[in-house]
């Protein structure tokens, strides 16, 4: 069966977070770890977490995928920010001990005018100071449109982090369909080869989630605004064949399109039916 979830809400907890999942079919889902614009995390709830834990066994809940929050840049050129970035992962990671086993995804950062070399090694830096062997959470670099200053537009550059990364076996890449095909990736004539170059490039091990995403904008905008499934420039013949891939169809992949829950139960149930 195809592991496909949305992002939700986890003001409520873990196991309000399942308990709705399995309410819409899907077998996963993705939370932002605190407030996407940054601040405190709630306290764990050890009760909920038992709670969670034993109804995502009873119901095939696996994979789960939290989110850093958008503010986190561990790239700035802001010293402090920089820090807030560093602390922040730090916090998550150990929290998300409560779950092992799962997925930690994160947006590299924006250079801001010091260049993708600096950024990078900011972040490859960040990174070796948060990781340890004791940590059973596998954080991914997601692919980003090219935004900006963005750091993580291109392959090459998700693979010079990985590269710096002295723990990289804890590493790995979530590719979101909405912005590799705004940073110029062409998933819907040539899917492939765009699969051939990331395997050459980073690695198909390395490829740990997908973000399942419409795009409003045309290929390489370098832009990053998300459609409903079929109702972008990306269209729902050409993601059907994303979860049908051979090299994908094992892999966990997570709505971010713009939807309440009805919408994402429908999306779900939509590509459930076409990846058969």
């Amino acid at each position: 069966m195809l592991t496909i979830g949305c992002h939700l809400s986890s003001s409520k907890g873990y196991l309000a977070m399942g308990k709705t999942a399995v309410s819409i079919d899907a077998n996963t889902f993705q939370f932002f770890t605190r407030n996407p614009r940054g601040g405190n995390a709630k306290a764990l709830d050890e009760a909920d977490v038992e709670d969670y834990l034993s109804y995502a066994a009873q119901h095939g809940i696996t994979r789960i995928l939290a989110h850093a929050p958008y503010t986190l840049n561990g790239c700035s050129a802001d010293e402090h920010l920089r820090d807030f970035a560093r602390r922040t992962m730090a916090d998550d990671l150990q929290r998300l001990e409560a779950t092992p086993g799962n997925c930690y995804n994160f947006h590299p950062g924006s250079h801001v005018g010091q260049g993708a070399e600096t950024g990078i090694a900011y972040i490859s830096e960040m990174l070796n100071s948060i990781l340890t062997p004791q940590l059973h959470t596998t954080v991914l670099l997601e692919t980003m449109s090219g935004k900006g200053s963005e750091v993580g537009r291109s392959f090459e550059e998700l693979r010079e982090i990985l590269d710096r990364v002295q723990l990289s076996g804890q590493m790995g890449v979530c590719l979101d369909t909405c912005h590799v095909w705004d940073g110029g990736y062409d998933i819907v004539k040539h899917l492939d080869e765009v699969l051939d170059e990331f395997d050459r490039v980073i690695g198909l091990d390395r490829l740990k989630a997908v973000h399942l995403n419409d795009s409003m904008n045309d290929l390489g905008s370098h832009k990053d605004r998300h459609a409903k499934l079929g109702e972008g420039k990306i269209g729902l013949e050409a993601l059907t064949r994303v979860v049908r891939h051979p090299a994908l169809r094992g892999l966990p992949f997570y709505l971010e399109t713009p939807n309440e829950l009805d919408g994402y139960a429908r999306e779900i149930r939509l590509m459930r039916e076409r990846s058969l």
